[in-house]
């Protein structure tokens, strides 16, 4: 299939490709430059550190399950040192490896065989999410406008930062600051799971509760004192999650 690049896909966006199958690396590098991307095909992992402590790329495409290191190990390589967003591949039926996949830190997983129209569409969509000159700013009724305070923590939306009570930055993935976004301009409302799946852009087809299950559990520890005990992201069993901004209101 024969898809060509169009005015979302940029001409020097550059995909690193990491998997061991030299076919699929393959078939992958010819779908990517037929979209207007430019592939990098990596074997592994080493293959990946070879391109330098901060290699020249725009996107991580992995394959969960490599030779050697694991797709799962590169991912949290990755999330830990490097601003960059990850797209897991993924096999049919397999739900553990995909909980921990978005555990470990990527931004959206995408089951073989994959459709190559959706592979794309879903690269473009983590690359538009997670680019700051293209994220569409949500207003506000506060001073700063582009600042959300809530507890000791603020959210500077501007730079897509969340900063603790001395102004360090909490580091966040890219699902994890939309999802918080996305709490913060709806404030003391109950978000069903399916509505944050749709705001986070997500494929319900591909996606279960438990995908945003782990992304709060992520987000409760960055941002709870106490992640068993939420004072702002709470539950309400059965109807969804609502983000509580005034300490002590809720349950």
């Amino acid at each position: 299939m024969n898809i060509t690049g169009d005015a979302e896909a940029k001409q020097n966006q550059k995909v690193a490709i990491v998997d061991d199958d030299a076919g699929v690396r393959l078939a992958l590098a010819s779908l990517l430059e037929a979209s207007g991307f430019v592939a990098i095909p990596l074997h592994g992992s080493k293959e990946f550190y070879a391109l330098g402590e901060i290699p020249d790329i725009d996107l991580a495409l992995i394959d969960l399950r490599l030779d050697g290191e694991s797709g799962l190990v590169l991912a949290k390589h990755i999330r830990k040192s490097l601003d960059l967003p990850i797209v897991m591949l993924t096999g049919v039926g397999d739900e553990v490896d995909k909980i921990e996949g978005l555990d470990a830190g990527a931004d959206d997983y995408v089951m073989k065989p994959f459709n190559p129209r959706e592979l794309v569409a879903r690269i473009r969509a983590v690359l538009r999410r997670y680019s700051k000159t293209n994220i569409s700013e949500p207003e506000f009724d506060d001073a700063d406008g582009d600042r959300i305070s809530f507890g000791d923590k603020v959210l500077d939306c501007k730079n897509r930062q969340l900063l603790d009570h001395s102004g360090a930055e909490i580091p966040l993935t890219n699902g994890e600051y939309r999802l918080l976004e996305v709490f913060l301009r709806n404030p003391d409302k109950i978000i069903p799971r399916e509505e944050l799946l749709a705001e986070l852009g997500s494929d319900l087809t591909h996606y279960v509760d438990r995908t945003i299950d782990v992304l709060i559990l992520r987000l409760r520890r960055k941002i709870e004192s106490v992640p068993s005990k939420p004072v702002h992201l709470q539950t309400r069993r059965g109807l969804g999650y609502i983000f509580v901004c005034s300490p002590g209101l809720g349950s």
